[in-house]
């Protein structure tokens, strides 16, 4: 884990203890670092579904010449996020800021980059596919959209991943959600090449125990 990390966590030093232990369970259960290593090093950056916004906030902290906006749908998650932003503000870091933003709406670019990581799950098929949509359009030429979902292998992590997924959406209600939509990588990729990008798309799950799947977009300039 890199000292980053331990910044981003610092962020979260006087929230509530389950906001606290929300943002560090995510991070050790997400290559938020493996993903980060794809998002461009300056430039305006949306992540769409941020949550707490732990993973806006370590792309903040990393590099100052990056602008990020995180957006959720989610009134006490942004809360959270934007006292986080507020405790980066008090060590110097102004280039971060968050939004409540309702499931239709992607701000208008040029973005960047525009960051999805585990979202599109909690949408039906065509809501994935129009969300992906927009914010391909949404990118400047040469800009980058960037997608963390999970795979359906290996089956076992499949299987464990849907388990805690259901148990977060529709017991504990951690996350806003109902019923769960997990597509394959490959057919979102496949809306991406549509819209005219260029994608490459890998398996990130080594040493973690959910399948993630990285696929990386660019708009040609």
């Amino acid at each position: 884990m890199s000292g980053f990390a331990h910044d981003v966590f610092e962020l979260y030093a006087r929230q509530p203890w389950r906001v606290r232990a929300h943002v560090r369970i995510r991070w050790l259960t997400c290559p938020f670092e493996v993903v980060a290593a794809d998002v461009p090093e300056a430039g305006r950056i949306l992540d769409v579904g941020c949550g707490h916004g732990a993973f806006s906030a370590y792309l903040a902290l990393q590099n100052e010449r990056r602008r990020v906006v995180g957006i959720d749908v989610a009134e006490d998650k942004i809360l959270a996020a934007t006292a986080a932003a507020g405790a980066a503000a008090e060590k110097g870091r102004t280039n971060l800021c968050f939004t409540l933003a309702d499931a239709e709406t992607v701000p208008e670019g040029p973005w960047d980059a525009i960051v999805v990581l585990d979202v599109l799950y909690l949408l039906q098929p065509e809501r994935q596919e129009w969300l992906l949509q927009r914010c391909a359009r949404a990118l400047a030429p040469g800009g980058i959209l960037v997608v963390k979902e999970v795979a359906a292998r290996p089956r076992w992590k499949a299987a464990w991943n849907r388990m805690q997924e259901n148990l977060s959406v529709r017991v504990l209600q951690i996350t806003r959600g109902g019923k769960l939509w997990f597509l394959p990588p490959a057919r979102h990729a496949s809306w991406l090449v549509a819209q005219g990008l260029e994608v490459r798309e890998r398996p990130i799950h080594e040493g973690f125990f959910h399948p993630h799947h990285l696929i990386v977009a660019r708009r040609p300039r």
